[in-house]
This record gives C-alpha cells, sequence and structure tokens, in this order.
C-alpha cells in the first residue's frame, strides 16, 4: 500500500474517532438533559375503567387495580381497619365491613346522566370515590417530590362532554395537567395502529368501536355499545339461578369464573367450578351457560362491526375490514377472534387480531399520546 494511502486511512480513522467522540458527548449530553426533565415531569397514561383501572408511567412503572371504593360501615369497622377508605384489592378483600361503590358504570361515573337530586347525589359520591382511585394509581407510579404530572386519561368512544368533564374534574389537585381521549383511539395510538384499523374494545361496562384512517377519529368514527362484560356476568348469573341448583354463588364469584374459563365457540373442554352446596364444595359443570353467556355480545359487535363499514368511504372499506383490532378484558375470551373473522365473511371476508396486554393497552397508548403531544397542548387544571 502506498504511503499516501496509508496516511489517508489514518486520516480517515482519526476523523471517524472524533466524530464517534462527540456523539457520546452529546448523547451524555441529552442523558443529563433527558434525566432532568424526568425528574421535572412525570407523564402517565390511565384507563378509568368501569371494573379494572390501570396506569403507565414515564418512569416505567405500571399498576392495574379494581375500581371499587370502600368506607367502613361503623365505628367498628374504622377500629378493625385503621383507616377512613380502602381501593381496590384491599376494598374486595373486606367487602363485608365496607360500603362499596363502583364509580363507574357503563364506562361512564354513576349518577353522570340523572339530573334529579338522587343522581346529583349519586354523583357526588362516585367522584369522590373516582378520587380516590385516580390518586391511588398515582400514588402506585411514585412521582418523586414536585414533579409535574400530565396525564391522558382514555374514556369510551362516545363518551358525552358532560362525562368527560366530570373526569376532569376528578383529576383536579392530582394531576397538573389532563387530556382525556377515546379509549379505542389510545389503543391504536399505543400499537401504531392508526391507519386502515377497526379497533373493537370490549370492556366491563361498554363495548367501544373507532375507526382509524391517519387522523383524529371524529364522532362518527366512533360508537359505544352498553354491552360488554358485565353484561356475560349477569347472564351467566341468571341463567345458574334459574337452573335451581342447590349451589350457593353470588354475582363476583361467577365473574371470576367467567375470567377464568370464559370461551365462545366450541368447548376444549367441560367447565367446572366449586361453589358451595350446604357449606360443601361441590363441582357445578356449567359448560353451557359458559357458552350462551360469552356467545351474547357477539351478535351485535358483528351488527355494529358492519355499521361501521357501510358508512365508511366505500374505496377504502376492504382495508379497514382486513384489521380488526380487538382490545379490552372481553377479547380474552377464548375463541372470540375465530367467531368474528367467521361472522365477518358475509361482509366480504376480513382479517381480526387482538392486543397482547389488554389490561395495560389503553393506559400503554394514553402514555405514548402523552409523550408525543405538543407542549402548548397542556392547560393546567
Amino acid at each position: 500500500m502506498a504511503q499516501s494511502d496509508r496516511k489517508a486511512n489514518r486520516d480517515r480513522e482519526k476523523a471517524q474517532a472524533s466524530e464517534a467522540k462527540e456523539e457520546a458527548q452529546t448523547t451524555a449530553r441529552s442523558g443529563k438533559l433527558a434525566a432532568a426533565e424526568d425528574d421535572e415531569f412525570l407523564y402517565v397514561g390511565i384507563d378509568l375503567g368501569t371494573s379494572r383501572s390501570s396506569i403507565a408511567a414515564s418512569n416505567g412503572i405500571r399498576s392495574v387495580i379494581p375500581s371499587v371504593v370502600g368506607w367502613p360501615k361503623d365505628s367498628i369497622a374504622r377500629k378493625l381497619l385503621k383507616t377512613s377508605v380502602l381501593v381496590g384489592k384491599d376494598a374486595e378483600e373486606n367487602r363485608l365491613c365496607l360500603d362499596m361503590i363502583h364509580p363507574l358504570e357503563h364506562g361512564v361515573l354513576r349518577g353522570s346522566g340523572d339530573d334529579s337530586d338522587e343522581g346529583k347525589a349519586a354523583l357526588e359520591r362516585s367522584l369522590a370515590a373516582a378520587r380516590e382511585i385516580l390518586m391511588h394509581l398515582v400514588k402506585e407510579v411514585k412521582p418523586l417530590s414536585g414533579q409535574t404530572i400530565y396525564g391522558v386519561i382514555g374514556a369510551p368512544a362516545q363518551a358525552s362532554v358532560k362525562n368527560k368533564k366530570a373526569l376532569i374534574k376528578v383529576a383536579e389537585g392530582i394531576l397538573d395537567a389532563v387530556i382525556v381521549v377515546s379509549e379505542p383511539f389510545s389503543v391504536a395510538y399505543g400499537m401504531d395502529r392508526l391507519q386502515d384499523t377497526l379497533v373493537v374494545d370490549i370492556g366491563a361496562g361498554t363495548t367501544d368501536l373507532c375507526r382509524m384512517y391517519g387522523a383524529f377519529p371524529t364522532d362518527e368514527d366512533q360508537l359505544t355499545l352498553t354491552a360488554g362484560g358485565d353484561t356475560i356476568d349477569e347472564l351467566l348469573y341468571q341463567s345458574l339461578v334459574e337452573r335451581k341448583t342447590q349451589a350457593q354463588f353470588n354475582l363476583n364469584m361467577v365473574r371470576k369464573a367467567k375470567e377464568q374459563f370464559g370461551f365462545v365457540d366450541e368447548a376444549q373442554k367441560e367447565i367446572k367450578v366449586a361453589f358451595p352446596v350446604d357449606g360443601i364444595p361441590q363441582e357445578i359443570d356449567i359448560t353451557e351457560e359458559m357458552r350462551a353467556a360469552c356467545s351474547s355480545i357477539v351478535p351485535e359487535i358483528l351488527e355494529s362491526i358492519q355499521l361501521m363499514l357501510r358508512s365508511f368511504d366505500p374505496e377504502f372499506q376492504h382495508r379497514i375490514r382486513q384489521n380488526v383490532l380487538l382490545a379490552g378484558g372481553g377479547s380474552q375470551l377464548e375463541g372470540l377472534e375465530d367467531v368474528i373473522e367467521r361472522g365477518l365473511t358475509r361482509l366480504g371476508g376480513g382479517k381480526v387480531t387482538r392486543v397482547d396486554e389488554p389490561v395495560f393497552a389503553g393506559a400503554g397508548g394514553a402514555l405514548k399520546l402523552a409523550h408525543d403531544l405538543p407542549a402548548d397542548t397542556w392547560k393546567p387544571l
């Protein structure tokens, strides 16, 4: 190799080393700035659900709790529990000595649609309970002292302005700034499914549908059904009551059975659960009741998918038909994606998938959105 070539190579290597060093220094400076920013701000994505509520924070912490609050029934209960209020799992485990409330019903605060005195009282109680849940969730992600907390909260697709304002009121004094968005939109945002996708978010209180086509969805692109996981629970409970067995059970026991064994289509095996009979646990076969209850939501979902398709631009209908995304706790019913995909054959065919993390898909998407929103979007509470 000529001496001039070797010199050129050495000069090139020196230049590359200098560039690498400068890049490393820049990265280190950026890291220090990011750390400083992390100390100053905490971004959170929140899914306030009828059955469960979840949170994902920019510090990497995530948490999910049952959406329930309980207050001690009397002085004995207060003395026993040594607290004035319990939230989530603690409330569920001590519910016999608590006045319990699930503040959200069909995805909105109880009493928010009732202007009577009774409705207003119910709304105030729901607001108080929802604040307890939100405070508990924020505490779970361990914000630093003095951090500014920016939050995005997911709501049902067609939540009214009144309900969104109620959620903002809940966040006052807990978050420094908040934005309320459509829950299925936050799911799509978190998975980068912002185009040619139809999200079907099956929660406990509602089932929300949202068309994504590369822009913020309008009201016409979203639909909320009042049937969801709670509907299945109630149907399953009633069908077991009508069997008039000697077994003793309550709605909560039935819900747990659905969460463990829920399915549509064909059962892989008999479903048997242990319910007490005269105080003695006995296994009861609930296969057919489970199939009927879980399958009850499918026809309305398919009808709603068809409605969302036929009201969309005909040139692009085939695209979203091939990208139906199931989210929410109800998406985990065994066999549901196959049944819905078969149901789409009469609409010209389609492809159905489901999210990998139904518990955190909404909260994770809301967190990603919080990170990406321009600074001037946030308005202090």
